[in-house]
């Protein structure tokens, strides 16, 4: 496993990493802890050392799973949790001081923690960025010793630069894969000159860039790849990438022509690590063989020049003039 330092956080983490949306299961099933625990396991095995959760998957169950893990386990594994997503309704008027701070005080009593290594703001309304008193709050949360390090968890690249302003926001999560692109722009030189952490997530967008689903594919009533694909329940850059389905496979099976003879997915990832200001990937694992397929990646070697550029113009004839100024 590769090591990364997470801007100015200074933790060494590992370039593979773990999300855990669906670790209990796949998205919108009953949550199991057994699961949970085996893929949890099974990553610290692999030599991962750095898992993001969030109070809201299962309910506060994710967080409850993995804080079991982490103090069974040796090794020094650093946790991100996020907050601020359950609070109801999801406005800027929700986004007070002391729901926040009853949220990272139930994270930690979820996970059975002291302390947060990296509490993230979880894609909170563009308004709550240009509210000081809600950073100044996470100021003193580290201070009383309950987190160790602020980040923000984004959906829009002028999220992200607005919340480099705070002198205290040390890590960005954004979704950055072959299908979103615009972060290389904008983001990326800003966070490289302010030492911040860039937290690469949906990395497979949704599963669409393991090239495995097809017209014919179906998904769950209650997995957001069915319900959420025109954003009626949050972001639609969640799904796909905000990307339509069938442009998408298109896209797809474009990809596949270039890299006949290597797991699609395998390449998303290394695509992504190859950025130098990527601290890590995080994608999700329902099982534990997702877990080991991911990371193979540690294996494989860099893309070549030609390779990316090929890349590049896949992205710009099929995916660009849809959703490159959206996020």
């Amino acid at each position: 496993m590769n090591f990364r330092t997470l801007g100015k956080t200074n933790l060494r983490i590992s370039e593979i990493s773990l999300g855990t949306w669906q670790v209990g299961g796949k998205w919108g099933s009953n949550f199991s802890h057994q699961n949970a625990e085996n893929i949890l396991n099974k990553a610290i095995d692999g030599g991962i050392n750095f898992i993001d959760t969030a109070d809201v998957y299962g309910d506060g169950e994710s967080e409850k799973a993995v804080g079991k893990v982490i103090k069974s386990r040796s090794e020094k594994v650093y946790v991100a949790t996020k907050c601020g997503r359950k609070l109801s309704p999801h406005v800027n008027e929700s986004y007070t001081v002391t729901a926040l701070r009853k949220c990272v005080e139930d994270s930690l009593k979820n996970m059975d923690l002291e302390t947060i290594d990296l509490i993230q703001l979880h894609c909170p309304p563009t308004e709550v960025y240009y509210r000081p008193e809600i950073f100044e709050l996470f100021g003193q949360l580290k201070q009383e010793g309950k987190i160790q390090n602020l980040g923000v968890s984004i959906e829009k690249v002028e999220e992200g630069i607005k919340a480099m302003e705070y002198p205290n926001v040390c890590a960005i999560q954004l979704i950055y894969n072959i299908f979103r692109q615009r972060p290389q722009e904008l983001l990326f030189p800003l966070a490289q000159k302010n030492n911040i952490g860039l937290i690469a997530r949906v990395p497979l967008a949704s599963g669409l860039l393991t090239g495995k689903f097809s017209k014919e594919t179906t998904f769950d009533k209650d997995d957001h790849r069915f319900f959420n694909r025109n954003g009626e329940a949050f972001d639609k850059g969640e799904t796909f990438s905000g990307i339509n389905y069938d442009k998408g496979l298109q896209a797809v099976d474009e990809l596949k022509k270039l890299f006949p003879n290597t797991s699609l997915a395998l390449i998303a990832l290394k695509w992504i690590l190859q950025a130098p200001e990527i601290s890590c990937v995080i994608p999700g694992a329902s099982n534990i063989a997702q877990l080991e397929s991911n990371l193979q990646v540690e294996q494989l070697s860099d893309l070549k020049e030609e390779e990316m550029r090929s890349i590049k113009e896949i992205y710009d004839y099929n995916i660009k003039k849809e959703v490159h100024q959206r996020w």
